[in-house]
């Protein structure tokens, strides 16, 4: 049976631990977040080149190269677990000799790398549905008014586009938070790694993991009530 008196102990003694590990799961989230939302917009924007008449043969072929590895890239890391993606790109660059100053910092840099590679291929889809959104006759109105394509894109669709997409964005991070998870596996000390540290360490095997569980649970219910109030009042003010 689960022993509250027995959580009390754990949580007494190393409540530190888990803080810790929370902490590391909640930056690694953001910067992992933050980096694959510029790498879904490098993606979006590589998936959603388009063949011009005027285009000469070397740049038709070039569209379509990026186009390709865009493609490929989306739909590997989509089609594939996150854990199996880290085990990959840790060990993969560890055994190529691609570390940074110590175990600890390379494991970090690895693990949060896998993880927004992960997030920026889902993340190119919700820029990609983002900008879609947005109607046509903007980019039509901006030329006329003598901007060119990037210029467009950057003054008057994206700004449009970032309404549409700060929801999903929002959510993502939520996710991520819980994903992070697997980043134990290489030994990542986020909150899992922690609890299973604390049950080694008392060689309790239930209660540190109901510990970690709550704590996910407070996080993750809380922003995700956060969301659904700022997705609230952005519907609101657009129908204004």
């Amino acid at each position: 049976m689960i022993s509250l008196e027995a959580m009390s102990k754990i949580w007494q003694g190393y409540s530190n631990f888990y803080w810790t590990g929370l902490v590391n799961t909640l930056w690694i989230a953001a910067l992992a977040v933050v980096l694959g939302s510029v790498l879904g917009l490098v993606i979006a924007s590589g998936r959603m080149l388009t063949v011009k008449k005027d285009d000469n043969i070397l740049l038709v072929i070039l569209k379509y190269i990026i186009k390709g590895i865009c493609s490929i890239y989306v739909e590997v890391l989509r089609a594939t677990p996150l854990i199996v993606q880290v085990f990959v790109i840790y060990y993969g660059a560890t055994s190529l000799g691609l570390k940074l100053g110590n175990a600890t910092a390379t494991r970090i840099m690895w693990g949060f790398v896998a993880v927004a590679l992960n997030s920026g291929a889902y993340l190119s889809e919700v820029v990609r549905s983002g900008i879609g959104a947005v109607s046509g006759g903007q980019m039509e109105a901006a030329r006329c008014v003598g901007m060119n394509h990037w210029q467009a894109m950057r003054y008057v669709i994206l700004p449009q586009a970032i309404r549409n997409i700060l929801p999903a964005l929002c959510n993502e991070f939520v996710t991520i938070i819980k994903e992070t998870s697997v980043l134990s596996m290489v030994g990542i000390a986020d909150l899992m790694f922690q609890a299973q540290a604390v049950a080694s360490t008392t060689y309790i095997f239930v209660e540190p993991y109901i510990i970690a569980a709550i704590m996910y649970f407070v996080i993750v219910f809380t922003l995700s009530k956060l969301i659904s109030v700022f997705e609230r009042r952005m519907s609101r003010s657009v129908t204004r």
